[in-house]
């Protein structure tokens, strides 16, 4: 990636986000911004309560965050957003068209186990299922990696720097 670039770290609940985001971001040397810090009030509530999100819900967090990319634009930045469906990626790519994306990938039992250890999050490992359910992994038309969460986060941050720097540059 030799231009600044806004990737957002997608995947699961429990995959590592908030974790790879920022030293993703530290790496390239681009602001981080927090995908949770994004939901609305009301979003939060619904998944501390074990609900989850229906897609309507889910509109105005993912505008807010393509709102944050648009901004970002030319400049660089990462962001955290699980991104699980297609329609959601298509919404941040029409506020943001040059955004790429790291789908972090994992064995569910590795990220339930992960899950099960966080200390102060809102979701319970009880939506682990429904985000599998609805998660569409990234089809080969979008801009974005795979990268797998096995091993610890300064190794998943070098697979997914190294994974960045072999893609094509975005048309902006």
């Amino acid at each position: 990636m030799n231009t600044p670039h806004v990737v957002v770290v997608m995947g699961v609940a429990g995959t590592g986000k908030t974790t790879i985001g920022p030293l993703l971001a530290a790496r390239l040397g681009v602001p981080y911004a927090e995908g949770d810090d994004f939901h609305p009030p009301a979003n939060i509530a619904k998944m501390s309560a074990g609900t989850p999100l229906t897609d309507e819900d889910r509109l105005p967090w993912l505008d807010a965050i393509g709102a944050w990319a648009q901004g970002r634009a030319r400049l660089g930045g990462v962001v955290s957003c699980s991104a699980l469906k297609r329609s959601y990626r298509d919404r941040l790519r029409a506020a943001a068209p040059g955004v790429v994306f790291v789908h972090l990938t994992g064995d569910r039992a590795l990220i339930e186990d992960r899950m099960s250890h966080r200390q102060g999050h809102f979701m319970p490992t009880a939506l682990l299922d429904s985000q599998f359910a609805t998660l569409q992994p990234l089809a080969a038309d979008e801009a974005g990696v795979g990268v797998d969460v096995a091993g610890g986060p300064e190794e998943i941050t070098e697979r997914a720097a190294h994974a960045l720097r072999e893609l094509p540059e975005p048309v902006l």
